[in-house]
This record gives structure tokens, sequence and C-alpha cells, in this order.
């Protein structure tokens, strides 16, 4: 079967392909796992022209621009590949799709792929009911995000929806020696925080109820990395108040290879998220082995098998948080590791990923 990946924004910002595939190679690794079976072709839009192979996908980089109305050379360049399949990457561009659908006609398969998009309001909420009768299938990190689609009204029907991990990780498990011998982590239960310090990731409700943890649990540590520091005055206020102020360490922004050093010193990953598309820092702890305790949010019910990999909370509440840290004493933490990296290995990774579109695909 031959697939094609494509969507329509440009990121200008990039002009070598080499640099741009390994922005994303939390991506094209599924792609790559995919053309194991399959001819895969993928489209990418950055300042760059010309065509590149790697690891049996087919690049074709183009600069046909920021998302226009009618993107004719970019549906007329698909249509000459001769795809069985296009899967669309984003919810956010009804009218193209559309477009697509009408030029490719009913032979090609056309899947449009979820990356966090909330349903449109207003007119363009119709672009998408609209668009609805012209897509075979959607993407979804969690069946229950999908569903929010249909209860508004954006997707007519559930049966388009298929779960399937937005993204997945090409980090590893390691002696959490080494590891630890990299990120300079030496002592006590190690909890890792990785994300933006803003209101959706909530670092405040992890600090709180981490904090008073540390009272009860004097060894434990938490490390937090981030990328954005929307929240950190708020965040060095609260620790400093603390008489548990040492038990949490701000390390800030690290590299992202080097984050499978932290990942694989750490114990626990912790997440505050309110909302989150699928999960891509949980997703590549629990590939090296770390025990999730996250919000009991849509795509994290997924992605931790609804909990049995780990630990659940409600988003924002501090106290359900120090319940959910509290317990940690109380169970098995090195089985719910195992569980972790198994769960991802049979349902996260590139290969299960590729594995369940290969079937999606197969079955419409």
């Amino acid at each position: 079967m031959k697939y094609v990946f494509a969507g329509y924004v440009y990121t200008g910002d990039y002009n070598l392909p080499q640099a741009w595939l390994e922005r994303i190679k939390a991506y094209t690794g599924i792609l790559e796992a995919l053309a194991k079976q399959n001819i895969v072709i993928s489209i990418q839009q950055i300042d760059y022209e010309g065509q590149y192979d790697k690891n049996g996908v087919k690049y074709y980089f183009k600069r046909f621009g920021s998302p226009a109305y009618f993107p004719s050379p970019l549906h007329g360049f698909i249509k000459s590949l001769k795809p069985d399949v296009v899967i669309v990457q984003s919810f956010n561009h009804p009218f193209q799709v559309i477009q697509l659908r009408f030029l490719l006609g009913k032979g090609t398969k056309v899947i449009v792929h979820n990356h966090a998009e909330l349903p449109f309001t207003g007119i363009k909420k119709y672009l998408q009911r609209l668009a609805d009768k012209y897509v075979n299938a959607y993407l979804f990190a969690s069946h229950n995000m999908g569903l929010g689609w249909v209860q508004k009204g954006n997707i007519g029907s559930a049966n388009k929806i298929h779960e399937v991990m937005e993204v997945s990780s090409a980090f590893a498990p390691m002696d959490k020696e080494v590891g630890r011998q990299k990120t300079g982590v030496t002592e006590g239960l190690i909890f890792l925080w990785v994300g933006r310090l803003n209101a959706n990731k909530d670092p405040l409700t992890v600090s709180k109820a981490f904090l008073e943890f540390a009272a009860a649990k004097p060894s434990a540590r938490l490390y937090m990395i981030y990328h954005t520091e929307e929240l950190l005055n708020d965040v060095k206020e609260m620790i400093n108040k603390s008489p548990q102020k040492n038990a949490i360490t701000l390390i800030g922004r690290v590299p992202h290879d080097e984050l499978q050093y932290w990942f694989n010193s750490a114990d626990i990953i912790l997440s505050g998220s309110h909302y989150e598309g699928s999960g891509t820092a949980v997703c590549e702890a629990m590939s090296c082995g770390c025990m999730p305790i996250v919000t009991d949010i849509d795509s994290f019910r997924m992605i931790t098998n609804n909990g049995k990999c780990g630990l659940l909370y409600e988003a924002g509440n501090a106290a359900k948080l120090l319940e959910a840290l509290n317990q940690t004493s109380k169970i098995s933490i090195a089985q719910k590791q195992k569980a972790s990296l198994e769960y991802f290995r049979s349902n996260l990774s590139f290969e299960a990923i590729a594995s369940r579109i290969q079937e999606i695909a197969g079955s419409l």
C-alpha cells in the first residue's frame, strides 16, 4: 500500500532536511516503521526544495508556503504520487481537505490526524462538519477525545474515530547509574517533571503537593525541566517559602537528546496537565521505564492504560496529587515501571503505532 503524509503548514525556520527530520523524529519514526511493509512518502514544507530518502521513507521537501485557501500545487503533487492513503496532519484545514478529496476522487482513502487541535466554533465548525463527509477516518490519541468532537457536532459519527498515539519516543532504558552519572542525580526516590511553566501544565499544583509530600518523605526529590518560564517566579516563590525547599530542584532548559539521561535517572514522571493532545514527555519517560503519576485526562488515561501503568489524579487538585504521591509507599514502583515499559512497547512504540495505522487503513 502506498501512503502519503502531508500537511498545510510551512516552517521557514529550517532549511536543511537533516535538521528538520531530527527535529520531528518523534513523529518520523512512525513513518519508518510503516515503511518496512509499505511505500511511504512524506511531503515536508520547509525552506528547502529537494528529495531526501531516509530509512525507507521518501521525503519530498517543497516550498508551497503557508496555508493557502486553494493549495492547488500541493494537491496536484499529491495526486501525481498516486497514493492509496493520504494522511493529513491537523484538523485545522477542513476547506483544503474538501478540495483534496474532490481532486483525488473516491479511490484514495483520506485520513486526518489530530495533533491536539480543538473543535472549531462558528462558521469554521460548519466547514469541519462539511469536510467530515469527505474523510474516511480520524486518528486521535484517545478515543474519548474524538467523542468530544462528535458530541459538539464537528464530526458526524464515532465510527470514524480510531485511537492511535500521536508520536512516540526514540529513547530506551539504560542502566540507571549511567543516567545518573550524566545528570548528577544520586539520592532518594527521584521524580521528574518536564514541560512548559504555564497554567495548562500547572507546575504550581505539582510543586505544592510535592512540597507537602516531601515533609513526610524527606528522601524524595523532584527535578523540574522546562523550556518556557511563564510561571517561574511563582514557582520559585512557592518553593523558597517552604521548609522543604531543597526537595525541588529547578533545572531549566535541557537539550532534547539529554532528556534520555534524565528519564533514565528518574523513578517516577509527574504531570499536572489539564489538557494534552497526547503527552510526549510522559511517553518518552515510559519508554525509559518511568512510572507515571499524571492527571486523569483523556490522553493520559490512554497512555497509562487507564492508570494501570501508574496513578491518576484530578487535574488542578493538589490534595488528590498528594494522595497519589503517598500511595508510592504502598505499591510496588518496580512493578509499575515494568508495566509502563511493556505497555509502551506494545501500544506506544513506533512499531505499534505503524501497525495500528496499517490496520486502520486496511479496514477502510
